[in-house]
């Protein structure tokens, strides 16, 4: 049976993904920062009739990664799939910002990506497995109100990228996901610019892609090797346009985000 870690798997994609992968018969391992949740989370997949298991863990603490390490290795001799998938956003201007926010963001987004991979990544050698990244839009085009959200996005595919080069002739799969906007809690727990769990998103998330057709379609990546996964056709329209035509993106990207319920940005 193969194994798959999912940091931050008790919603949104990370849970989708689960589902998915125990669909088909993987050995789950997921994690999470809430005991409740995980707790419902192994509940709802062990239905799926496979190997479920849950660990609580702080991917921004170094100290809860190796712990997690050890932990999974008490389940398991190998690792097949790697999964980064914990995260979190933020929504407020720059000037207004603490700069507090932008660490938190990048403690758990990137450096808390960075240490899960560096802990695993013997075992994802050691398997010639995958590592799957789920990263955002954000990290292909910076969005105004989201600086650190997009800056640590774009570290992700900076950091990824080079290694997939270094592990170029080692048999390991690593793939960039960039999902759009998808239905899910991460804009209800965005950061405000005091730190602060907004509590709200600014979108009609009955009309986003559901979290679940997302995983669908990053599990068929991953089965198809793919190395680049752009999910919907508004990240491929501001991946070409943002090179074809930056300025014009700039205004595009302006008067998107002026839109928003609650926005800050204003002309």
């Amino acid at each position: 049976m193969k194994t798959v870690l999912i940091t931050g798997g008790t919603s949104g994609i990370g849970k989708a993904l689960a589902e998915v992968f125990a669909k088909n018969k993987f050995r789950v391992i997921i994690t999470g920062r809430d005991e409740n949740r995980l707790r419902v989370t192994y509940e709802e997949l062990s239905e799926m009739g496979t190997e479920i298991h849950t660990i609580k863990c702080d991917v921004s603490r170094e100290e809860d990664v190796k712990n997690l390490y050890l932990k999974v290795h008490t389940l398991t001799d190998s690792l097949d799939i790697l999964v980064n998938n914990a995260g979190i956003s933020m929504r407020a201007l720059f000037q207004e910002l603490d700069l507090k926010v932008i660490r938190e963001v990048m403690d758990i987004n990137f450096w808390g990506t960075v240490y899960c991979t560096n802990y695993f990544l013997k075992d994802i050698l050691n398997s010639k497995g995958s590592i799957i990244v789920i990263s955002s839009g954000a990290g292909l085009r910076g969005i105004p109100a989201r600086t650190g959200y997009s800056a640590s996005k774009f570290a992700l595919h900076g950091f990824f990228e080079s290694l997939r080069t270094e592990l170029l002739y080692k048999g390991v799969h690593i793939l960039l996901a960039c999902p759009g906007y998808t239905a899910s809690n991460i804009r209800k727990s965005a950061l405000n610019g005091k730190g602060v769990a907004q509590g709200e998103t600014p979108l009609e998330e009955s009309k986003l892609m559901s979290a679940e057709r997302v995983a669908e379609k990053i599990f068929k990546a991953w089965k198809n090797k793919k190395k680049l996964l752009l999910i919907s056709r508004e990240v491929k329209f501001i991946r070409l346009v943002n090179f074809l035509f930056p300025s014009w993106m700039d205004r595009i990207m302006f008067n998107h985000i002026a839109r928003e319920k609650g926005t800050a940005l204003k002309v």
